[in-house]
């Protein structure tokens, strides 16, 4: 039995010496595209008649181009991870990085609202993983740490959770120390972790024990690409086309080969981002599962790059349900979140589900707040899905709104609860916005000339930066000053009584030395 623990280091110490070529790669996928966007088009026009292909050598000169550069990158890339060290103390993280300039940054474990464990494709193949610490503030306001040993990340996120919930005590390093519960086992005909036996990570400090909640089944996941947008339009095209030949003499042949010819970078571009589109929802799908424990919500996910992330209890600052028409016939919903750190562009990263049942939404929504209430269907929660009017108790958009929203304002309303703030809208697209009180950043009344002419108003409700972007349009002037004002002093009472950030010295569980 291998007797090595591995534990987060408390004095300064270098990423692991393997950072520099596990992170050189990508110069070589620059030089790929750059290739394509300069040779590409003129291979298939047939170029000039008295070269080839072959007689311009852009193979030899790709090769040689992306042996200097690959070697460049990879030596300014040894001298930066020999210039970057960190640490970790009781109360926060530290890193500290420059060649030219020195920069010393921490992540404060008070303000934590996240910590992601990533595995990209070939890290994942020689078992090393990348390790990101979210905390509340501007704009990378976190630490990332690129690459450690999987043992040495995930030593790192059990003690940065435990440190972060309040726990003080000294973990036992002996060659006895418990096994991680829930980590991944390394088995004996894989790569493994290079330097060590194949075996368990085995961390100072355990992770907290988990209780899986929900699994998203690869079936569901497929049939959700299915029933998306891009996979219809896909299929209709060959319809239109044949509709356009047969029923109005169109030439559609002539009219591909006049967009073929005029940009054959554009044709591969578009196919690429509809390509990347499938591959985004598959791969960030691909073996979804949620989990409770005692550090928070544990989410993880990826096929060929694996993520997992531990968000803290009360990080979530808002939370989208989103029901497309395709999706209505299986009464599906895609749940994302906002949590602070991640921001605008990082969607695949704050999804609570990509594709949730109606009883699965309602836990979804329960896992971040349970005290909203239960998850009966007939609830609040049911009404808020799939009710319209007043249903509820949701005030709505008086009749004269439907000069400016005639199809979906029946199905418009807000509500608030003693934790969160309701907003619906859709009628053939729904969505929900659940936002709790105390996450509430600020308020917002806005009104256009048409608005303020029907003496209409939206109420914006400004949350961390994220994908979610709550907004209750159409209200009556009346009703909005009035969500305003009373949204305004909930927030201002929620976060008044919202726990300390260490919520596990707030329940009294500091005494304990170990995690879970």
């Amino acid at each position: 039995m291998n007797s090595h623990i591995y534990q987060a280091p408390r004095e300064w110490t270098r990423l692991h010496p393997v950072s520099p070529f596990l992170g050189g790669w990508a110069i070589l996928g620059l030089l790929l595209a750059y290739w394509i966007h300069q040779y590409l088009p003129d291979w298939v026009d047939g170029g000039d008649e008295e070269f080839s292909f072959f007689d311009q050598f852009p193979l030899l000169g790709l090769v040689a181009a992306a042996t200097l550069a690959f070697a460049l990158t990879i030596t300014v890339s040894y001298w930066q991870w020999r210039r970057t060290e960190f640490r970790i103390g009781d109360d926060a993280v530290y890193l500290r990085q420059g060649i030219v300039t020195r920069q010393q940054r921490q992540a404060r474990l008070d303000r934590l609202q996240a910590v992601d464990v990533v595995q990209p494709l070939l890290a994942r193949v020689f078992g090393f993983a990348a390790i990101t610490i979210q905390v509340a503030g501007g704009q990378k306001s976190g630490v990332e740490l690129k690459f450690l040993r999987l043992g040495d990340a995930e030593a790192l996120r059990n003690e940065i959770l435990a440190l972060a919930a309040g726990v003080r005590g000294t973990a036992d390093t002996g060659d006895d120390a418990p096994v991680t519960p829930g980590e991944d086992v390394a088995p004996a005909s894989s790569p493994g972790l290079i330097g060590h036996p194949l075996e368990r990570p085995r961390t100072a400090v355990a992770a907290a024990e988990e209780r899986e909640v929900y699994r998203l089944p690869a079936g569901r996941l497929l049939g959700s690409i299915a029933l998306s947008t891009p996979t219809l339009v896909l299929l209709a095209t060959p319809v239109v086309a044949l509709i356009a030949v047969l029923g109005f003499d169109y030439d559609v042949w002539g009219a591909v080969a006049a967009v073929l010819g005029t940009s054959v970078v554009a044709i591969v571009t578009a196919l690429a981002g509809l390509l990347g589109y499938f591959w985004t929802r598959l791969n960030g799908g691909f073996g979804f599962t949620a989990g409770i424990s005692a550090d928070g919500l544990r989410l993880r996910h990826g096929l060929t790059e694996t993520r997992k992330q531990t968000v803290p209890p009360g990080r979530v600052a808002a939370i989208r349900l989103h029901q497309p028409w395709w999706w209505r016939g299986q009464d599906w919903w895609r749940i994302t979140i906002n949590v602070a750190g991640y921001g605008e562009d990082q969607e695949s990263v704050s999804v609570l589900h990509p594709v949730a049942t109606r009883e699965e939404a309602l836990l979804a929504v329960w896992l971040v707040l349970p005290d909203l209430g239960d998850p009966d269907p007939s609830g609040t929660l049911g009404h808020a899905l799939h009710g319209r009017g007043d249903e509820g108790g949701f005030t709505t958009s008086p009749e004269r709104a439907r000069r400016v929203d005639p199809l979906q304002w029946r199905f418009r309303g807000v509500r608030a609860t003693d934790r969160a703030l309701l907003i619906r809208r859709g009628r053939w697209e729904k969505e929900l916005f659940v936002v709790p009180h105390e996450r509430t950043q600020s308020l917002g009344l806005t009104q256009g000339p048409l608005r303020r002419a029907l003496g209409l108003a939206n109420v914006v409700v400004h949350s961390t930066q994220g994908p979610v972007q709550p907004v209750a349009a159409h209200l009556a002037v009346d009703d909005a000053v009035a969500l305003l004002d009373a949204q305004a002093q909930r927030a201002r009472e929620g976060r008044r009584r919202q726990t300390p950030e260490q919520w596990m010295s707030a329940v009294g569980l500091e005494q304990e030395a170990t995690h879970g």
